[in-house]
């Protein structure tokens, strides 16, 4: 990039050379490469540790004036510690306005350039990232697509037998079981075709999970899920919530005696999911699979990460939530 433009620079001024002066040539293609060398290292530095207290609207306008200023002022020192007699006669410096005015002239579209460029380069590596991640999460959906095609039976084969059997059963509580399990399956199948879902119709999904998980653990678990009404229409990638309810039974001790307590709630703006730790006598090997899995949803879908607290009280998972109108537009 710089040999180019400090090419172009000198072809533009070709007729000026002396082809046995080859000094001066070499004097001036040093000066120009140099000068936008400074510029394009002013440019990617102030890119990488941008100002603080400085907007993003007037960043671009930092960086041009710092390469600017730093491309003046080593133009500066170039034409008063080169010798005269081996450049142009008509760029002698004699400190007059004009001669200041010229090099900062010239300063300014140098950094002008090297800014144009290095913004082209920013929405280039921008895209292509994005068209990667965008590659990424299509095939990672695929993948989940055939992995629920895979395990799954018939759905009319399955919801059949269920409205069979909630109609064969005699007492209520196992017709109320049978209905639940036919929401969770129900959810489980149309989610295959979405990427993310709506914070209300992930906690319907999750009361009829607890309602099994229940049955299951009687006392020794207990959920509380204080969610405001208002953010029922904010978006999170389906069966987080349930993946961290798994997880906190896979790896800690439930009993009556010391039931294990999850509490689903906003914090921050935050879906946040703690349980107390109460770990197994014989712990079960963590991959963190799972949250792996819930991080890299969430940068693919919103590009946010979720944190994580562990102390030795609780376990905590913070998962950011998305507004519908700001994720689809």
């Amino acid at each position: 990039m710089i040999m180019i433009l400090s090419g172009g620079t000198i072809l533009m001024r070709l007729n000026d050379f002396n082809i046995h002066n080859f000094r001066a040539f070499l004097e001036y293609f040093s000066m120009v490469s140099a000068t936008i060398f400074c510029s394009w290292m002013t440019h990617g530095y102030l890119r990488l540790h941008e100002p603080q207290g400085v907007s993003k609207q007037l960043r671009p306008i930092v960086r041009i004036a710092a390469a600017m200023l730093a491309a003046f002022g080593l133009n500066y020192l170039s034409v008063i510690m080169t010798p005269h007699q081996y450049m142009f006669p008509d760029l002698v410096f004699r400190h007059t306005y004009a001669d200041f005015l010229r090099l900062l002239i010239g300063a300014f579209f140098v950094s002008m350039i090297c800014h144009i460029v290095w913004s082209s380069l920013t929405v280039s590596i921008m895209l292509q990232k994005a068209q990667l991640e965008n590659e990424h999460l299509k095939q990672a959906h695929l993948r989940a697509q055939l992995l629920s095609l895979q395990q799954q039976i018939s759905p009319h084969f399955l919801f059949n037998s269920l409205s069979t059997l909630k109609h064969i059963a005699h007492d209520k509580g196992t017709k109320d079981f049978v209905v639940q399990l036919s929401h969770v399956y129900r959810y489980l199948l149309s989610i295959n075709e979405h990427q993310v879902t709506k914070l209300a119709d992930e906690l319907n999904f999750i009361d009829s999970y607890l309602y099994i998980l229940y049955q299951r653990f009687e006392g020794d678990l207990k959920v509380q899920i204080n969610i405001p009404e208002r953010y029922y229409n904010y978006l999170i990638p389906p069966l987080a919530i349930q993946l961290l309810i798994e997880n906190a039974i896979k790896h800690n001790a439930l009993s009556p005696e010391l039931p294990l307590l999850i509490d689903i709630f906003i914090e921050n703006e935050t879906l946040t999911v703690r349980n107390t730790l109460q770990p197994k006598k014989f712990p079960v090997e963590s991959t963190r699979l799972g949250l792996q899995n819930i991080n890299e949803r969430f940068l693919l879908l919103f590009d946010k990460q979720i944190t994580i607290e562990n102390t030795t009280e609780s376990f905590t998972v913070h998962l950011p939530v998305i507004s519908h109108d700001r994720y689809y537009h």
